[in-house]
């Protein structure tokens, strides 16, 4: 497939909606990305920082990982769905 995982390619494969499939493909990559650094983030700030983090900020994380959990999740389901356009069978 002609298709780029971080940017709009140049060219993109020969399907109606290419380019909104593209953006799709895109934004649900960055989403996962960053979902995930900050859920890693958060899991030390809770665990591995307890000592240093203040119990405000510590409640704030355990929340946070809950929330972006949900959004690494809705980043998978952008993805799929861009791929399943493409034509993608296997995910």
């Amino acid at each position: 497939m002609m298709y780029s995982q971080f940017s709009i390619a140049n060219h993109l494969p020969e399907v109606k909606h290419a380019l909104h499939f593209q953006k799709c493909l895109v934004l649900g990559n960055y989403m996962m990305l960053l979902s995930f650094i900050i859920i890693a983030c958060c899991i030390a700030i809770t665990f591995a920082l307890d000592d240093y983090a203040a119990m405000s900020l510590q409640i704030f994380a355990h929340i946070a990982t809950i929330i972006f959990a949900a959004a690494l999740k809705l980043g998978y389901v952008l993805r799929c769905i861009a791929l399943h356009g493409f034509g993608e069978k296997d995910f």
